[in-house]
């Protein structure tokens, strides 16, 4: 989004960087009363597949109009018309995450399935990603680039979407996610927006686990996003090629497809944290060796970067499988409440990487252009997207191995064995 935003509609990287965030603003707002939303529903119904079915069919809308933007706007409007499509787009995928996220610590009490469970969900993702990061470009570029390139690519990607969202709310339709009973049904505590920030927030304050785990996980969440902000400026402006866009992506995200039951059985033998730990480690090695592009940029960055794809892999499985954990430690009855104030925060994290691209080009003198014009960078700017795509995701990586010493995780055995109250 932020290379299209300065590098196809020509908005400053300053005003792109107020698209980026504001959406995600909203988005880190409303999550938390989705999560109450979700667990009112699974307390009437026993599902939560209806806030995720309104999610699922208004996406592509929202989805699409990002890139549908009229010919003949200035840049100042068109970075309006991208922020209120955008705005739409965060709603519908809110409505669609927040009860997904719930999900696994309804579906079964077993601490091994959770892992295996989110180790499927994390390979179908990296698919994902993988099909919209690599083959996106692909088809922006088979229709000639620019505006209408970009469109085409957003009406692929938002089928995509919608197949697969749909998709899953049919595989998990008829299971009644919360037993009977399991959850309180007093008229006092039913769900309400203000409930859902006040559970989340509660949980946070009296759940060391989950407020360890959040703040590993959004600060992961931010260096992922930097990276990830960063890789199209690093083929453009760094190898000199924007097609080496899809190549940077394959090897980010090709390796979790591969190493995912591996990472499954390593944490089955060695416990969800130490996995953790040693994905993260590896993350920040190899990112940090990428400083290297700044004076022999070349295509042994692949390299590297695949490394911190099967890190990535890990560091995307192992938090989602503590969370159910913790979840159920803390009591099911406000699972929807925790996972809202959880993806508002990953959403603040992944939101503040790009912002943190934008607003480092900035300052350094990053000239946009419009119709992917690849107009000539100051050093400081070139220096920034290398920075952006090395030191900073390390070092922030290496922030969340210190917080993540401080987790301690709830009893397997205990956690099964824990009753949500009635």
């Amino acid at each position: 989004m932020a290379y299209y935003l300065t590098d196809t509609l020509a908005v400053p990287a300053l005003l792109a960087t107020l698209v980026v965030v504001v959406p995600k603003v909203w988005d880190v707002l409303i999550d938390p009363a989705v999560g109450a939303l979700s667990d009112h529903e699974a307390r009437d119904r026993g599902t939560r597949t209806r806030l995720m079915t309104v999610g699922a069919v208004t996406l592509p809308v929202g989805f699409v109009g990002m890139f549908a933007v009229p010919e003949g706007l200035s840049p100042a409007l068109a970075a309006g018309w991208v922020t209120v499509c955008f705005l739409l787009a965060t709603t519908s995928f809110s409505l669609f995450q927040v009860p997904y996220i719930a999900l696994p610590a309804d579906l079964t009490d077993s601490y091994a399935e959770r892992t295996r469970l989110m180790g499927w969900r994390i390979a179908v993702l990296a698919l994902a990603i993988l099909l919209v990061g690599a083959g996106g470009p692909a088809v922006r570029d088979a229709a000639g680039g620019g505006v209408a390139g970009y469109l085409l690519m957003g009406v692929v990607v938002a089928a995509m979407l919608l197949g697969g969202m749909l998709g899953t709310v049919l595989g998990v339709r008829g299971h009644r996610s919360v037993p009977h009973g399991a959850v309180a049904t007093d008229a006092g505590i039913r769900s309400s927006a203000l409930r859902g920030y006040r559970e989340g927030l509660t949980a946070l304050r009296d759940v060391p686990a989950y407020r360890v785990l959040l703040v590993v996980f959004v600060l992961q969440a931010v260096a992922t996003g930097v990276m990830l902000a960063t890789a199209q400026y690093v083929a453009t402006y760094t190898l000199g090629q924007q097609s080496a866009l899809t190549f940077i992506f394959v090897a980010l995200v090709a390796p979790a497809l591969l190493v995912m039951p591996l990472w499954t059985r390593y944490a089955a033998r060695h416990g969800k944290p130490r996995s953790l730990t040693l994905a993260s480690v590896l993350f920040a090695v190899a990112a940090l060796s990428l400083v290297a592009l700044v004076w022999a940029p070349g295509a042994w960055l692949y390299l590297p970067v695949s490394l911190a794809g099967i890190a990535y892999a890990g560091m995307q499985l192992f938090p989602l499988a503590m969370l159910p954990d913790v979840i159920t430690s803390a009591g099911r009855g406000r699972g929807g409440a925790m996972s809202g104030l959880w993806t508002a925060a990953e959403t603040g994290g992944l939101a503040l990487g790009p912002g943190i691209v934008l607003l480092l080009l900035s300052v350094t003198g990053f000239r946009s252009s419009a119709a992917d014009t690849v107009v000539t960078q100051p050093d400081a700017a070139l220096a920034a997207i290398v920075v952006a795509f090395s030191v900073l995701p390390a070092v922030l990586v290496g922030v969340s191995l210190l917080v993540l010493r401080r987790y301690q995780e709830p009893s397997p055995v205990a956690v099964q064995q824990i009753k949500d109250p009635v």
